[in-house]
């Protein structure tokens, strides 16, 4: 409770209680302001108009706020671990005394070694005089739904679609922004008066707040200075000051770049309050918010029990700019250095290396008969969860393997694997200058030369649709290993480096299974991206091997810990959950060029989006729970390459042949054998009827069943030179080319002959 409402009686209470609701009904001026104008400056002239109306006196002039982080170019922000704020939550310093000295609000505070701002904590009864340390507090959970929708409330709202569930950080309205799903908290009014009120269900100490304007395509609302109030019983609240004088915190300057605004001295209170004072001119009172805060040490609290995930495994649980990357894969490297090898693909655009490990229990070298995988992460810069999550993949693999695991050996010593964490670092690194919280939903997400490098392939989907409305597949143009267009590698190709790097990697090696990770959602996606029906921007459209792609999709959400929770929110617009976590691309939103497509017709490997998070960028302190939301699906994800049925070409001298054609009857979509004659060829457990056939060679055929349990069946092949084939190649070797006449031509020559007689 609050020094002042321990040391008055009960009739304090009450004068407080009256004094607020008077500061409220006084304190009521309007609020709208052009864009461009000086917010502050406008709030005191309201004020000052409004009292000589009246004919009072303004009995507290509030004082500005120090200048708010995030509206223009936001400072670096550095999250701390878990760990680091336990221990730093009792220290002491000499901000305290800075304090005291008459300086509430200084921005210039110093940091520590560890990144953490270093201000006092506390407030004692009407003045200024602070104790104690100020510590950097995580986001309370509003972006990541740790924050549940009974806990948001607010004076009033426009419509359901807009109520206090919906004034998350970053979240994304739908489209045509229907009822259910918009993009903000939208106040019923528009005054002074209203707020947006977060219940922490227990006592926080509560350092900052976030705000953004509302997401919209057709709208322009946002708030442009507010109040902060906080309370223990949600009845009686106190005003943030700055001293004796209200604290009036500068907001947003346009509708998606957060603006971070830290209180002067972190309060300690069960509830706050966000109170708008002053608004775009052109619009009205939307918000979009986050809160910073610690919870405060209460074993006992239900809420907080209910929600806790803990994690054993001891891995480096941070965000890692390009050079602490690549650095972490050294380490992992140099702890296994039988089992591990870095290499890397090509450049970004900047020149930033795109690095890659390899786990295998021959690192460097294709084994006849071993299947590779990929995971891959970061295309889009800012969604940083799939990068961080592969740095902590490898971790636990190398550290688990030398530990002896059993599931993890048998992974290691059957698969080759590979991880490229960050397939585009340039706009990582902007993303990561402004911290978790400041770099909104587009920062960084795309590549140097604004490309967006995972919908940068060559639209193949399109070629082959057409040859199949000519009926040119397949004896003009196969169903699988379609090819790049010419206009696609030109120099001067809108192409990025990045995704260059990318199509020459997949070319190079024989992947069977991949999985790209991305963020803002909780979904994994499947071939096809794009729609088959010209401007559809939703259509189910299936691949062939569509059966087989919803098995992999939902072998990764079912092992995820919230993906198909039918309980679970929704993270934006679209409840996944209903659908097993699970949804076709283009059933979602079309999406020419995408890297799953083009995976899937241009090479033999089985490519899946997996969206692990509705935030892109979450606070350090979330990785924890993230990695356990996640590695079990990452896990099973990667064993699903050896479901299916696998196998080598060989001639009849036993040797391997490469790009033989592997078809399985009823399904339309063909794959090729790798360089060795190996195969792998992904499928649900049943019979079928599995063709192999190379140029010069006789068909083969044979009958390969799979089971359920994991493990390829084994399907080889052994087929034989045609007699056309040796005829050419005994001509061929012997100097002399074969005669290739006119059928026509071969049929008169004997008759040619008889009339010459």
């Amino acid at each position: 409770m609050f020094s002042l409402m321990q040391r008055g009686p009960r009739c304090s209470l009450l004068a407080l209680s009256l004094l607020g609701l008077l500061g409220l009904l006084l304190d009521t001026a309007h609020g709208h302001v052009s864009e461009d104008e000086d917010y502050y400056m406008q709030e005191l002239l309201s004020r000052e108009l409004y009292y000589r109306v009246q004919g009072l006196e303004d009995p507290t002039p509030t004082e500005q706020a120090p200048e708010p982080r995030g509206g223009e170019r936001p400072a670096p922000k550095t999250a701390k671990k878990v760990k680091d704020q336990r221990e730093k939550a009792s220290q002491t310093d000499k901000a305290a005394s800075d304090a005291k000295s008459g300086k509430p609000g200084n921005k210039k505070v110093e940091k520590n070694k560890k990144g953490s701002l270093k201000t006092p904590n506390s407030i004692s009864e009407g003045e200024g005089h602070y104790k104690s340390t100020r510590e950097e507090c995580p986001p309370m959970g509003l972006e990541t739904l740790k924050i549940d929708d009974f806990q948001l409330h607010a004076s009033t709202v426009r419509r359901y679609g807009l109520g206090a569930h919906r004034g998350r950080l970053n979240i994304q309205a739908g489209l045509y922004e229907d009822e259910f799903y918009d993009g903000a908290w939208c106040a019923g009014r528009t005054d002074p008066l209203q707020w947006f009120e977060v219940d922490g269900r227990r006592l926080t100490k509560f350092t900052g707040v976030i705000t953004q304007g509302r997401s919209s395509l057709w709208s322009s609302d946002w708030v442009t200075s507010y109040k902060v109030q906080v309370s223990n019983d949600s009845h009686t609240w106190v005003t943030i000051k700055n001293g004796t004088k209200d604290m009036i915190f500068m907001g947003n300057r346009e509708k998606e770049i957060p603006v971070l605004n830290e209180l002067p001295v972190p309060m300690v209170a069960r509830y706050i309050r966000v109170n708008p004072r002053s608004w775009y001119s052109s619009g009205s009172i939307c918000m979009r918010v986050e809160i910073l805060g610690c919870p405060m040490p209460d074993p006992n609290n239900y809420y907080h029990r209910r929600n806790e995930v803990t994690t054993t495994d001891n891995l480096d649980f941070k965000h890692h700019n390009y050079k602490e990357m690549r650095q972490l894969m050294k380490v992992v490297n140099e702890m296994c250095p039988n089992i591990t090898r870095i290499y890397n693909i090509g450049k970004s655009h900047s020149g930033l290396k795109l690095y890659a490990i390899e786990i295998s229990d021959n690192p460097g070298e294709h084994e006849l008969g071993e299947p590779e995988f990929r995971y891959t992460a970061g295309s889009h810069g800012n969604e940083v969860l799939g990068r961080e999550l592969l740095l902590l993949l490898m971790q636990f693999m190398c550290q688990e393997y030398l530990s002896g695991n059993p599931r993890i050996r048998h992974l290691v010593e059957e698969t080759r694997i590979h991880l490229l964490p960050s397939v585009n670092p340039d706009g990582y690194e902007k993303a990561f200058e402004v911290g978790s919280e400041l770099g909104g939903w587009s920062l960084g997400r795309w590549s140097q030369d604004g490309l967006d490098i995972h919908h940068n392939f060559p639209d193949l989907n399109s070629i082959l649709w057409e040859a199949e409305a000519k009926k040119w597949v397949p004896r003009k143009v196969f169903n699988h290993h379609v090819p790049i267009p010419e206009w696609y590698q030109m120099k001067n190709a809108t192409v990025a480096m990045e995704t260059r790097a990318l199509i020459a990697w997949m070319e190079k090696i024989p992947f069977v299974l991949g999985g790209n990770l991305l963020g803002g959602e909780l979904v994994v996606t499947f071939p096809y991206d794009m729609t088959r029906t010209q401007g559809r921007t939703r259509e189910q459209t299936a691949t062939p091997d569509d059966h087989v792609f919803r098995w992999l999709a939902f072998s990764y959400a079912s092992t995820h810990r919230l993906m198909t929770d039918a309980s679970r929110r929704v993270c934006h617009t679209e409840d996944f959950a209903k659908e097993d976590g699970t949804i076709n691309g283009a059933s979602w939103h079309t999406a020419p060029g995408s890297m799953n497509d083009f995976s899937y017709l241009h090479t033999n490997c089985f490519e899946l989006s997996m969206y692990v998070g509705c935030d892109k960028f979450p606070h350090e302190s979330e990785l924890p729970d993230e990695w356990e939301n996640n590695h079990e699906s990452l896990l099973v994800f990667m064993e699903q390459v050896h479901r299916g049925i696998k196998g080598v070409v060989r001639d009849v001298q036993g040797r391997g042949i490469a790009n033989a054609t592997i078809s399985v009857e009823g399904i339309s979509h063909d794959i090729r054998t790798a360089a060795d004659g190996d195969y792998w060829r992904l499928l649900n457990p049943g019979e079928y009827k599995v063709l192999a056939r190379a140029q010069g060679y006789t068909l083969a055929s044979k009958v390969c069943e799979v089971d359920y349990d994991i493990g390829a069946s084994r399907c080889d092949f052994v087929i034989s030179r045609t007699n056309l084939s040796r005829i050419k190649e005994i001509m061929e070797k012997f100097g002399k080319q074969p005669i290739n006449l006119p059928v026509r031509q071969l049929h008169n020559r004997p008759r040619q002959r008889r009339l010459g007689t």
